[in-house]
């Protein structure tokens, strides 16, 4: 249960750009979409977001110049799209659990679902994480903006939950933040010690858990 996967993501940019993507034939236009995304992080991965252009682009892609122009005007556009993706998709995730009206149960819920989200869209987590910078100065205040959002939120769950310690809220919503942070960047290091989603989804639970649990200092 996500809002954004592999399978839906190319519609959704394609549906919320439609004004701007020329190309009006949805099956080659969603095939294109994913060649393009994909080979924009292999190039951001392997000579960085700044030093390509647009002509690598269209040499890993295999699609002309006049192509690509079909469905991006130029690297900014590129990277507001990212952007528009990690938003969207953190901003849906909370909503998700509204129903939810235990506050440690949706804390709890919404920690795993963060997760396990970065997982599903890591390229695109990276990406905005790695390359905020070369994001316009408007795409990348809203970025910020929705770190705030999902870090308000922890913290309003925490304030919620009764017997919680003293001053919990905001630091350990920022932990929380670079909990989730960590594991998307740097992947090497989970892999090398075979920790899965589900485990590192875990073990951040039973940290958040233990810690609002722990008694209030005097």
């Amino acid at each position: 249960m996500t809002p954004l996967d592999g399978a839906n993501i190319w519609a959704f940019l394609l549906d919320r750009y439609a004004d701007r993507i020329g190309v009006k034939r949805r099956k080659p236009a969603l095939e294109n979409l994913e060649n393009i995304f994909n080979a924009t992080f292999r190039l951001a991965n392997e000579v960085g977001f700044r030093a390509m252009n647009l002509r690598d682009l269209c040499r890993e892609t295999g699609l002309s110049m006049g192509g690509l122009y079909g469905y991006i005007s130029g690297k900014d556009q590129l990277a507001e799209m990212i952007e528009e993706v990690v938003r969207h998709a953190t901003q849906e995730v909370p909503r998700m659990f509204a129903h939810v009206d235990d506050p440690l149960d949706r804390l709890e819920a919404l920690i795993r679902a963060s997760i396990f989200l970065s997982e599903i869209l890591q390229p695109w987590f990276y990406f905005v994480f790695m390359d905020s910078r070369a994001l316009p100065p408007q795409q990348r205040a809203m970025a910020k903006e929705s770190e705030l959002y999902v870090q308000a939120l922890i913290a309003g769950l925490v304030d919620s939950v009764e017997g919680r310690p003293d001053g919990a809220a905001p630091l350990l919503a920022a932990h929380c933040m670079a909990m989730f942070q960590d594991w998307y960047v740097k992947r090497w290091k989970y892999r090398a010690a075979k920790v899965t989603p589900d485990q590192f989804a875990e073990s951040t639970v039973r940290f958040v858990r233990s810690h609002l649990a722990a008694p209030r200092t005097a």
